[in-house]
């Protein structure tokens, strides 16, 4: 096969419901391939992204999803060797490769890119840089692991020169074992953060600098890495890099740093300062000081690439965030549902606090379903309880799928329950197991001013939505 294919060559996308995954579904048909797709998980907002795009999403996995004999198939990292559909396309020889490599074959090609990396704030650091270079005119291509409401989708193919990715640090496929940022040759990283996550993946926060030295020392002389100074582990990688470093945040050693941060009408206002001198003061619509960061690096990154200062805060003023991040879901009977996709103890911890700084005095819920491979160990246990005790009523649900967990290596929701009584001396928090009961419990305990934030990497049952026509009943 030609290394390009022709227009309306048909492309099958293996785990197509993958928010990733449903964003390259996007971007193959809007450059005119006949795109079609398989999952087992086929539930909002991915399954009505697809159908919105007159996309065909096959249930399960199975070989006869393959009779029309595609050109090409994409395997989401989702996906096993022992896979049916999997094993299908190696004995029928289709031509196949992974997600990152489907990226930088069809949308990086010759562009520039700019990669965002990082354990945590990846998805809204790259949706705001993509918007901020937007405003400025500058017509990027970009791809992101997520909805900003900003655009219609996760992709773009723009006219401009660059293309802004967010950098996954997750294995590519089964057959692709290096982490998904290594495909992309970018020019410039913002480096966001690095802590030890995927424990799947890597053995541990060594195993894990290891995948973030090689992005580093890949950028070329000419290029730009930009590190947030509050981790030492990135701050170490860094040292890695041929290029200029620069570094944000109010830690040390600092070039770009953020004063006077305060919150205003669900606003976060701060001033970047360079070096020696303010630029001004900058309004964006997210919740807390980690996202302060995160608009400080777009803010530093955008100016390394020549971006006015009135331009980016012009921008940052009319950032509406991204679906499942801080994502206000309704309110009824002066009851908030807020959605977030927090599943690492310190993105819980950092989402928990940003929303106590956004409703001061309001009682918060924290309603967590441990999902991800790392947040089902027991491995962040006592961080996940420390965490979780920042919030007056605490819910933690049972284990997605706990079969898939060691028996040895599973979290214990009894026991992260006790250990959040213990360290706040009262019951605040209770074990549920489904996402029903949940509900219920929420809808008939909760009262005026309170603040239910809802926290899991996947769909959680659609407990938000659940809670809400809970509450329209009680409220009617």
């Amino acid at each position: 096969m030609s290394d390009s294919l022709e227009r309306s060559n048909h492309i099958h996308l293996i785990a197509i419901c993958g928010v990733g995954m449903a964003s390259l579904a996007g971007l193959l048909r809007s450059q005119g391939h006949i795109v079609s797709g398989s999952d087992e998980g086929i539930y909002p907002p991915m399954s009505t992204y697809l159908a919105g795009l007159g996309i065909q999403v096959l249930s399960g996995y199975r070989e006869d999803h393959l009779k029309e004999r595609p050109d090409l198939v994409v395997v989401g990292n989702a996906i096993s060797q022992d896979n049916t559909e999997a094993k299908a396309v190696l004995r029928m020889e289709i031509p196949y490769i992974s997600l990152p490599q489907a990226l930088k074959r069809f949308l990086v090609g010759s562009k520039r890119s700019l990669v965002v990396a990082g354990t945590h704030g990846k998805t809204t650091a790259t949706s705001l840089m993509v918007w901020v270079l937007t405003q400025a005119g500058l017509e990027p291509s970009f791809f992101i692991g997520g909805l900003p409401v900003n655009f219609e989708g996760g992709f773009k193919l723009g006219n401009g020169p660059w293309v802004v990715l967010e950098g996954d640090e997750y294995d590519s496929a089964y057959f692709d074992k290096g982490p998904k940022f290594l495909h992309y040759g970018p020019e410039k990283v913002i480096l966001t953060s690095l802590e030890f996550d995927h424990i799947d993946i890597y053995r541990d926060l060594e195993h894990m600098k290891g995948a973030f030295r090689r992005l580093v020392e890949n950028l070329p002389p000419s290029g730009t890495l930009l590190v947030c100074n509050r981790y030492a582990a990135a701050k170490e990688v860094s040292r890695a890099a041929r290029c200029p470093v620069i570094f944000y945040g109010n830690g040390e050693p600092r070039d770009w740093w953020a004063n006077d941060i305060r919150m205003d009408e669900h606003r976060m206002l701060f001033e970047p300062f360079y070096r020696t001198g303010s630029e001004g003061v900058i309004s964006v619509t997210l919740m807390g000081r980690h996202n302060v960061e995160n608009a400080l690096a777009v803010y530093a990154m955008a100016r390394e690439l020549g971006v006015r200062p009135e331009v980016i805060r012009e921008a940052m003023a009319t950032f509406a965030g991204v679906r499942r991040r801080q994502e206000f879901k309704g309110e009824v009977g002066g009851i908030r549902i807020i959605d977030d996709f927090a599943h690492h103890p310190t993105a819980v911890k950092e989402t928990i606090s940003a929303v106590r700084m956004a409703y001061p005095g309001r009682r918060i819920w924290a309603v967590f379903e441990p999902r991800s491979q790392t947040s089902r160990r027991r491995i962040f246990e006592h961080d996940f309880s420390h965490a979780l005790a920042g919030a007056d009523q605490v819910i933690v649900a049972g284990l997605y799928r706990p079969e898939k967990i060691p028996e040895g290596e599973r979290l214990s929701p009894a026991t992260l329950v006790g250990e959040i009584g213990r360290l706040c001396g009262d019951d605040r928090a209770v074990f549920i197991e489904c996402a029903n009961d949940i509900a219920s419990y929420v809808a008939e305990n909760s009262k005026s001013g309170d603040i239910i934030l809802v926290m899991s990497n996947g769909s959680f049952d659609r407990v938000q939505e659940r809670i809400l026509g809970l509450l329209e009943a009680r409220f009617p």
